[in-house]
Parts: structure tokens; C-alpha cells; sequence
């Protein structure tokens, strides 16, 4: 089960002068992160997670992470400046696909009444990580106290700065792995929601491996065919 989380107040980093990290935070995170990576069974629905515009884009991955988080197994997390990014690069196929993104980020928000972080002005100042231009990923999971980044960016993300901060990384597919584990009738009851969508808005018919390995969840697909 994971502990109680660290949710008090910051201390100077000795190696880092520059940097400010929450007691015991290196400890913490890279603990989480490798009980996500093992697929623990954990006590996953108190945990936070700041989801990344490059998960809140591709449609399928979207809706399996949003429905676990609508059935309980997570507290979702966002910015505004990441749904921003979502509904530019929905943008990108047009005009139609960036007001069904706007839509659906009025939609999510609206039902996840905490879900949206502001990040604070301090934190995007002082942050460092190897891309600035996603500091602000990293300052909204300080600001929101997430446990844990949800992207699929792992090189501009490294663990150890991340766990500087009391924060760990986890890719969709590995940290819906730990929720299957977790919750394994609940998350099969999510993925075939999504599937049965699928198959009807293509108007094929999908497997759930196959949807899944189409969606760059394939450890997913494979535990629930398993």
C-alpha cells in the first residue's frame, strides 16, 4: 500500500542550492514509481496524478485513463495550459477536432471539479528540467501535490529531478498496468467501455488487445487478454 504521502512544507536541496524539495521527497517518489513499474497492488485511489497533453491527446489512451479516473482509481490532474496544448494539437486536423477538444475540456472539468492546478510563479522560476518548455508540467504537479506525472516525454522528465520535488513519472501504459493490478474487474469494465466505443465510431470491430497495442497500451492489452 503506499504511505502517507509528504504534503508539508519545502526545504533547500544541500546538492542543489538552487533548487527547493520537499523532506524525504527523493525517498518517496522513486519508491512509487518503482511499485507502479512492478505493477504493486496499491492503494491507488488517493493517488494524484497530473496527466500530460501528449496522453490527453490520442483519443483511445485518453478515455482508458479518464474512465479509470471516473470510476474512482485516481485523482486526475491538469493545467490550463495543458489543455491548451491538447486542443492545439487537436487543432492540427482541423478545426472541428479542436472544438470537440475545447468541448471535452470544458466537459472533464466541469465533472473533476479539482482536477485543474495553477501552477505557482515561484516554482516555473526556479525549475529546471532538460526542455523549459515543460517546467510547467512539473510546477503544476508541485502546485496540485501530485504523486505522480503521467506522460509519455520521459527524456525531459528525469526521475531524479522529479523526485527532488516529491515526484515520480510513469508512462500510461505502465501506470494502467499498476491500476489493472490493483483493480483488475473494475479497469476491464473501463477498457471495454472504450472498446465497444470504438467499435462503434469506426464502425469495425476491435479486440482489446489490438485497440490497446493501436493506442501504445500493450502490457494493458496483453494482462487483460492474459
Amino acid at each position: 500500500l503506499i504511505g502517507a504521502r509528504y504534503r508539508a512544507g519545502r526545504t533547500p536541496c544541500p546538492a542543489h542550492s538552487h533548487r527547493v524539495c520537499r523532506t524525504r521527497s527523493s525517498v518517496d517518489a522513486t519508491a512509487f514509481g518503482k511499485r507502479i513499474l512492478e505493477g504493486a497492488v496499491l492503494s491507488v485511489a488517493a493517488v494524484k496524478a497530473l496527466i500530460d497533453a501528449c496522453v490527453l491527446y490520442p483519443t483511445v489512451m485518453r478515455e482508458v485513463v479518464i474512465g479509470a479516473a471516473r470510476a474512482g482509481l485516481f485523482e486526475p490532474q491538469w493545467s490550463e495550459r495543458l489543455l491548451e496544448e491538447w486542443a492545439r494539437a487537436a487543432a492540427r486536423h482541423g478545426p472541428s477536432d479542436e472544438v470537440a477538444a475545447r468541448s471535452e475540456a470544458v466537459m472533464l472539468n466541469a465533472h473533476f471539479t479539482r482536477a485543474q492546478i495553477r501552477p505557482k510563479d515561484g516554482d516555473l522560476a526556479r525549475l529546471w528540467l532538460p526542455d523549459q518548455n515543460d517546467i510547467h508540467v512539473l510546477a503544476a504537479a508541485i502546485a496540485g501535490s501530485s504523486d505522480v506525472i503521467i506522460t509519455n516525454n520521459a527524456k525531459d522528465f528525469p526521475r531524479n529531478i522529479l523526485a527532488e520535488e516529491g515526484v515520480s513519472r510513469a508512462d500510461p501504459d505502465q501506470f494502467l498496468l499498476g491500476l489493472w493490478h490493483a483493480n483488475p474487474e473494475v479497469m476491464a469494465d473501463v477498457v471495454e467501455g472504450v472498446r465497444a466505443q470504438a467499435d462503434k465510431l469506426s464502425g469495425s470491430t476491435w479486440t482489446t488487445r489490438g485497440l490497446l497495442k493501436k493506442a501504445r497500451l500493450p502490457r494493458l492489452g496483453k494482462a487483460l487478454q492474459s
